[in-house]
């Protein structure tokens, strides 16, 4: 059977997984990983990719990206080969690292944002290589650290992911640490890793339910993790989504056009859209600003974050509402 094209729709969150050729190691030692970590601390700005949750174990390992403009396979192209070709020569051995291709699921973020955080961040001690939180806390090989303000690593989105459980740093960490512990129970989530709805809803049984209540159309697919909408979103977009930012950038659409009709929209100056306050006007006419630069030109919310001096969370939330606005006030970016 011939293999699935992969979806690489920018500026969408992906669990990818890698995993050692036959399920042999991928991570001898610890310099080994720290040359993965060192090429992560690279190409991930570079490439402006966004990563939230990482973990590693001897024959394999998890990602939570958020794609750049150009998608997740560049990235991963580089981050891999670049990876396998200095394992090779440290270890004196030829062939290939990896079993075959890397796996990358499109996930729901409200959804499973959180709960992708937590399964990854929990891997270490699924597999018994740490034995308890305590353990885990300082694992160096994950993100988890990182989050708890243990370990400093520029490359990976704390701001935003500690912003889901708290305004201050330490309230923030306390909260995301209860939020780990209680998964422990849960064990090992299938739905998790494989995508498709279906896996999504909790197995058959629960598919069956809902076909009995009479909700039978349901879209799935093992590329994508999320309700049936956003399933055929994904699918939609992945046609659509290129061919539409490629012209919005060729008529000269970037950050400052935009701005321009976000401001004839509200009749605000520029200036006054893009600088600091909380005046209702204002806030409304960032929120469009925000949504359209993130969805229709694909502008990676930490540049947004840069340029309006936001945080990344802030970013985030203000893409939700204008998203809102948008639909409400039925405006178009283009005329």
């Amino acid at each position: 059977m011939p293999r699935t094209a992969r979806l690489d729709t920018p500026g969408l969150l992906h669990h990818v997984m890698i995993r050692g050729i036959e399920r042999r190691k991928i991570f001898n030692d610890g310099k080994d990983r720290e040359n993965f970590i060192e090429r992560l601390s690279v190409l991930v700005p570079e490439t402006k990719t966004r990563c939230y949750a990482w973990s590693f174990l001897p024959n394999h390992a998890h990602f939570l990206f958020r794609s750049g403009p150009h998608g997740i396979a560049g990235l991963m192209r580089r981050l891999l080969t670049g990876y396998a070709v200095s394992y090779n020569r440290r270890h004196r051995r030829h062939g290939q690292l990896f079993q075959n291709r890397y796996k990358s699921v499109i996930c729901q973020e409200d959804r499973y944002l959180k709960e992708l955080v937590r399964y990854i961040h929990l891997n270490p001690l699924r597999a018994k290589i740490v034995m308890d939180m305590k353990e885990l806390d300082r694992y160096a090989y994950c993100g988890h650290n990182a989050l708890l303000g243990k370990k400093k690593r520029e490359w990976q989105d704390i701001e935003y992911v500690l912003g889901f459980f708290g305004k201050r740093a330490g309230e923030a960490r306390k909260g995301y640490r209860s939020y780990i512990k209680k998964g422990i129970t849960m064990g090992r989530r299938p739905d998790l890793v494989g995508g498709g709805l279906i896996r999504s809803l909790g197995g058959w049984d629960e598919v069956k339910k809902m076909r009995l209540s009479g909700q039978d159309r349901i879209k799935s697919d093992q590329r994508i993790l999320g309700e049936s909408d956003f399933v055929m979103d994904v699918l939609s977009e992945a046609k659509e989504d290129f061919s539409r930012k490629y012209r919005l950038k060729s008529r000269g659409f970037n950050f400052d056009k935009v701005s321009e009709r976000v401001s004839t929209i509200f009749d605000l100056e520029k200036g006054y859209i893009t600088g600091r306050g909380r005046q209702r006007a204002r806030v409304r006419a960032r929120d469009l600003l925000c949504y359209w630069c993130a969805i229709e030109l694909a502008i990676p919310m930490a540049d947004l974050s840069k340029r309006l001096d936001m945080t990344l969370a802030a970013v985030s939330y203000a893409v939700k509402r204008g998203e809102q606005i948008a639909k409400e006030g039925g405006y178009h970016l283009e005329d």
